[in-house]
């Protein structure tokens, strides 16, 4: 089986673990390659690795694709397998980790369990994001795992967007901002701005106002093979859009058109992990003395 390794945010704590990871693969005798990220932390040790770097696509020859670290560092791999359909495996070194399947205090009993087989894949659904005036960064790779998300930019005026689905008008959004959040990405920002939990096999978008002037206005959820035009004004030029972690400068006007991607991400959801268990953990659901017996 060939490993590759990534982590997004290096510190003390996420070396560690990586460095738990790489003895556990070396023990098993599995193969594997390392973001070049982490050279200058491991590449004293005795044994030669072999790295890869960002801006390298993964071909098929790697099997799974390790993250180390939160939900931010899955969500910045996405960029590195692309369409190669190469399933994640999350790795949680950082604090909520609703997407990782292995956290930190089971690290050695949740990759015993991946390698004897004991998981299912998860396939998630992307969105993908162009706009009228083409930009660069969203023609190499203009999709999102969590949310597309507009905001407004040096300014504290509320942001005009147009907002078509399927070609028919829906309404203008007098907001800081508009969300459009996957069923994975419902637990996100969009559920910080009020939005729905979403199951991950739902076959549906979320579109969420980030705190509109007209409190009737609602979060509205649509099927995912909806298509969305949108297109902002203000009092400045420009405003931001965000892809998951990602985020560019988009001048007013240029319109901006979402959908759903040809193609899925696959995550590794481990035997005895299960959505709800997530949410009572995670989320703190029945934390209350009532249920105390």
């Amino acid at each position: 089986m060939n490993i590759a390794v990534y982590s997004a945010f290096i510190s003390p704590t996420s070396i560690a673990y990586i460095k738990n990871v790489v003895d556990y693969l070396d023990r098993n005798n599995h193969k594997y390659i390392l973001i070049d990220s982490l050279e200058k932390y491991l590449g004293n040790e005795k044994k030669e690795y072999s790295y890869f770097n960002y801006n390298q696509k993964l071909d098929e020859k790697v099997d799974f694709l390790f993250t180390v670290g939160g939900d931010g560092t899955l969500l910045r791999s996405i960029s590195l397998i692309k369409s190669t359909k190469i399933p994640i495996l999350g790795i949680n070194a950082g604090r909520l980790g609703f997407l990782t399947s292995i956290q930190k205090d089971t690290l050695k009993k949740g990759l015993d369990l991946f390698f004897n087989g004991k998981y299912k894949k998860i396939k998630r659904s992307l969105l993908e994001v162009s706009t009228r005036e083409p930009i660069k960064a969203l023609k190499d790779f203009g999709y999102a795992l969590n949310e597309v998300c507009i905001n407004r930019k040096n300014t504290t005026s509320m942001l005009s967007i147009d907002t078509k689905l399927n070609d028919q008008f829906l309404t203008t959004y007098w907001a800081d901002g508009l969300i459009i959040a996957t069923p994975t990405g419902s637990t996100g920002y969009s559920l910080s701005s009020g939005g729905p939990i979403v199951t991950p096999s739902s076959n549906c978008l979320v579109v969420n106002p980030i705190a509109p002037h007209n409190i009737n206005m609602r979060p509205l959820i649509v099927p995912d093979q909806t298509t969305f035009e949108i297109s902002v004004n203000g009092r400045s030029k420009t405003h931001l859009l965000s892809l998951d972690s990602r985020i560019l400068t988009i001048e007013n006007g240029n319109d901006i058109f979402i959908k759903k991607a040809k193609f899925k991400v696959i995550t590794i959801q481990l035997e005895g992990t299960f959505f709800f268990n997530t949410l009572r953990e995670k989320l703190f659901w029945g934390r209350d003395s009532r249920n105390i017996q």
